[in-house]
């Protein structure tokens, strides 16, 4: 008796340290109790955890309908508990080796909301950056940032930006039109500067005056290539307003079903396109990321039917840039996702050790990355395709040409980008 409230006092400490908390009051009573009959170390208890946290995001059967029948009699108490999380163990690695479904079921499951607050704020310097998950272990195209506005209002599942900010707080930077005007830039070099990388770029318009600067920003400096990267349809301000030449629009695409489920809040599908054919219409140059491209059971037929949209209703002349890539993880934001009360699936995927980080295996990436190249074969000689910090070793296999150094690919993007808007007519 003293043994097992000895364990229950070590049970209330240890738990602190995992995900048990995040547990509904049923589960937990029920991992509590068994915790008591299997005496679970720490490391035991938070894989568990992790596995039941894990089941009702992905809106499975619960820990306490998977859980394992009782070990064989007479096995060790240490034997017994490693029996017990290795058949946890198995069940999840089964459901995340098996593609998963997007159907109604997981659509109706809906999402933890939160209210945004924007607020402007003063920031003592404004420079440009790297781009916040460039690595040396991948293939990077050293695209600059421009931190416009920190935090974004969308609630894609599987988005890093919320590990560095609170999930409610949006900051505009005051004095930002002022800041920028006094960026200094080598009128000597060719820049490639994006502002879609801490926040969206367009889902704020022009509160605070953020694309009078930015354009006003590009119109200075014609050796900027200034992007715009969004999952928004909100244009209204560009419709109205000059938009200078070397300022290009891009939106990230994904079928509906991933939109619908793991990019909530985000503009439909039929939105983004519908906005980016409204600024090409205007003479503005647009570009499509395919990032991240998400393996589930129906990808193929609907990744297809995406490309086909894509390739209609726009001219590759329109076009600067496709680029392809797929989910992408720390482990800080594996934490984030699990605690933050998401229904989702995004994590339900074989997660391999990948240039420092976690994401699918080459093989997988393989097929996604190819059907995107083949499908889009008409626009090959005359868009710019490449892959997002993905290794140099996929390179050839799903483009069939690689570059032998990030500068090369940079140097490779910049002057692509730069023919199309000078070939380009000025927008109207």
């Amino acid at each position: 008796m003293r043994n097992r409230e000895s364990y229950g006092v070590r049970f209330s400490r240890i738990a602190e340290q995992t995900l048990f908390g995040r547990l509904p009051v049923e589960q937990r009573g029920f991992l509590r109790r068994q915790a008591m009959d299997y005496r679970f170390s720490q490391q035991e208890l938070r894989q568990i955890s992790e596995i039941g946290v894990d089941l009702n995001m992905w809106g499975e059967s619960s820990i306490i309908d998977v859980w394992p029948a009782a070990p064989a009699a007479g096995l060790p108490p240490k034997e017994r508990r490693a029996s017990v999380v290795a058949a946890l163990r198995r069940h999840s690695d089964g459901l995340r080796i098996a593609p998963k479904r997007y159907d109604a079921h997981i659509q109706s499951l809906g999402s933890k909301g939160y209210r945004i607050k924007c607020s402007d704020r003063d920031r003592e310097h404004l420079g440009l950056g790297s781009c916040p998950v460039a690595s040396v272990r991948t293939r990077c195209c050293n695209l600059l940032t421009l931190d416009a506005v920190e935090n974004c209002g969308f609630g894609c599942s599987y988005c890093g930006i919320q590990s560095f900010y609170h999930d409610d707080e949006i900051h505009f930077h005051r004095g930002f039109a002022d800041k920028l005007s006094a960026l200094e830039l080598d009128p000597d070099r060719i820049y490639h500067i994006g502002t879609g990388q801490s926040s969206d770029s367009l889902m704020w318009g022009n509160r605070f005056g953020v694309l009078d600067a930015l354009t006003d920003f590009a119109r200075r400096h014609p050796n900027v290539i200034l992007e715009l990267k969004t999952k928004s349809k909100n244009i209204a301000h560009l419709l109205k307003n000059p938009v200078p030449r070397n300022l290009i629009c891009t939106w990230s695409l994904n079928p509906p079903c991933i939109i619908e489920n793991e990019e909530r809040g985000t503009a439909g599908l039929d939105e983004r396109l519908r906005a980016a054919r409204r600024l090409a219409d205007r003479g503005v140059i647009v570009g499509f990321h395919f990032h991240p491209m998400i393996h589930y059971s129906d990808w193929r037929a609907d990744y297809a039917d995406l490309f086909s949209r894509v390739e209609k209703a726009f001219d590759p002349s329109e076009v600067a840039l496709v680029s392809i890539g797929t989910l992408t993880f720390t482990k800080s934001v594996i934490r984030r996702i699990r605690s933050s009360g998401l229904k989702t699936r995004v994590l339900q995927m074989p997660l391999s050790e990948s240039d420092g980080k976690l994401s699918y295996p080459d093989e997988i990436k393989l097929q996604l990355f190819s059907h995107a190249y083949r499908s889009l074969a008409a626009w090959h000689d005359r868009v710019f395709f490449y892959l997002c910090m993905e290794n140099n070793r996929l390179w050839l296999p799903v483009l069939g040409f690689e570059y032998p150094s990030n500068q090369a690919l940079e140097e490779a993007m910049k002057t692509s980008y730069l023919n199309k808007i000078r070939r380009h007519p000025f927008p109207t």
